[in-house]
């Protein structure tokens, strides 16, 4: 092992003990299906997904698939549950279980992976990827927004309360980048895991579900910003 792969697993490491720190604080990971507004988030924050079978080299510790974050842009007033609950799909209303990738790229890439495995409607292969869709399109859609919806809810996640926006960038493009497999992560993702099987090459080949920031060089010195917000995340 040369020294830049030493520095890399030293920092990757690091990274999971400070959420492993975090998960202390917060009293564990949550699975999205059992969250809602009231469960108690900060206003902004950067947050980590983890999926069952999905674990770190050694085959004993979960690991993360998705890092996201939130309000990036000074005019936004999106809030960190609002982003979630984007992701999660809906609960109840007229639409139980369903969603909207157009508004969650998240969706759209376990959606594309979905597709990918095949059995699907033409029609639906034809119109997911579309920025815009008809009433009709979106209905017949519907089957794999439900599909989309239990797969991302069942997943557990952690959340890290992280005011400052510049800061809450830092973190998730550094995240990504170290976790990438595309610039050298230590943690490949299981044979079976699902977003394999999409044709967008930046979720498949860095075992994460993100697309941005999985070719950049990570700088370290964001581990420093993940420990300061974990010591300061209220318990």
């Amino acid at each position: 092992m040369n020294n830049v792969e030493s520095q890399r697993r030293k920092d990757t490491d690091r990274f999971y003990a400070l959420l492993d720190a975090l998960a202390e604080r917060t009293g564990g990971a949550r699975r999205l299906r059992d969250c809602s507004a009231a469960s108690g988030w900060p206003t902004h924050g950067v947050y980590f997904f983890f999926q069952d079978g999905e674990t770190r080299a050694d085959g004993n510790r979960p690991r993360v698939v998705r890092v996201g974050t939130h309000a990036l842009i000074a005019t936004s007033r999106s809030t960190l549950w609002a982003r979630l609950a984007q992701h999660r799909g809906h609960v109840g209303g007229t639409n139980p279980g369903g969603g909207n990738h157009r508004g969650s790229v998240f969706r759209l890439h376990v959606g594309n992976a979905l597709l990918a495995t095949g059995g699907w409607p033409e029609e639906i292969a034809q119109s997911w990827p579309k920025i815009r869709a008809t009433s009709q399109q979106r209905q017949a859609e519907r089957p794999l927004e439900l599909a989309v919806t239990a797969h991302i809810a069942a997943m557990p996640l952690l959340w890290l309360d992280v005011p400052d926006r510049a800061q809450r960038g830092t973190i998730e493009a550094n995240a990504i980048s170290l976790l990438s497999q595309r610039t050298g992560g230590i943690d490949p993702p299981s044979p079976g895991w699902l977003g394999l099987h999409t044709a967008n090459a930046r979720v498949a080949g860095s075992g994460l579900w993100n697309s941005n920031h999985v070719n950049d060089r990570y700088g370290p010195s964001f581990l420093d910003d993940m420990h300061a917000c974990v010591n300061a995340h209220r318990q």
